[in-house]
C-alpha cells in the first residue's frame, strides 16, 4: 500500500452514480480496493453522520465529503469527477469535482490540513479547471499532489 494520499486507483473519471450516497459508496470502494479502508460499511456510515451535520458541497460545482474513521488505515483522498453533476447540497447546483477525504480516528491535525489546503486550492479557477480537464487519472494525482500535498 503506497503511503501517498492519492494514487491512480482512487481516482473515477466517469463518475455516473447520480446521488450522494451512491458517488460516496463508489468512491470508498476505490479505498477499500486500495486497502485504505479496512470497513466500507462503517466507514460509509462515518461519513452520512458527517454529512447529516452540515452538507458538504461547495460552490462552484464542488463536493468534499470526509470524515475521521477507526475504518481508515491512512490518510487518504478519493476523487471522482462527474459530468452530469450530484447534488451535494451546495445552493448553487450540483457538484461536478468531488473529493473524499478519509482520516484514521486519531488523526485530527492531518484530516483538518487536508482539507483546508484543498479549500484554499479549490477557490483558484486554473486548479478546478485541471481537473475537469484531466485526461486520466495519473493526470489528477499529478494535480492533486503539486497543488495540494507538496505545495
Amino acid at each position: 500500500m503506497s503511503n501517498d494520499l492519492i494514487t491512480t486507483e482512487q481516482v473515477i473519471l466517469g463518475l455516473e452514480n447520480t446521488d450522494r450516497q451512491e458517488a460516496t459508496r463508489r468512491l470508498g470502494e476505490s479505498l477499500v480496493s486500495s486497502g485504505r479502508v479496512t470497513d466500507l460499511e462503517g466507514f460509509l456510515a462515518d461519513v452520512a453522520a458527517r454529512e447529516a451535520q452540515m452538507a458538504t458541497g461547495l460552490p462552484g460545482g464542488i463536493g468534499i465529503p470526509h470524515c475521521r474513521s477507526p475504518h481508515v488505515a491512512v490518510p487518504s483522498l478519493a476523487f471522482g469527477r462527474s459530468e452530469a453533476g450530484i447534488d451535494w447540497g451546495a445552493e448553487d447546483g450540483p457538484a461536478h469535482l468531488i473529493f473524499l477525504i478519509a482520516a484514521p480516528e486519531g488523526s485530527g491535525e492531518d484530516h483538518l490540513a487536508i482539507l483546508a489546503k484543498l479549500a484554499r486550492k479549490l477557490m483558484r479557477a486554473e486548479f478546478k479547471d485541471a481537473l475537469r480537464t484531466a485526461p486520466d487519472a495519473a493526470t489528477v494525482v499529478e494535480v492533486v499532489e503539486r497543488e495540494v500535498v507538496n505545495a
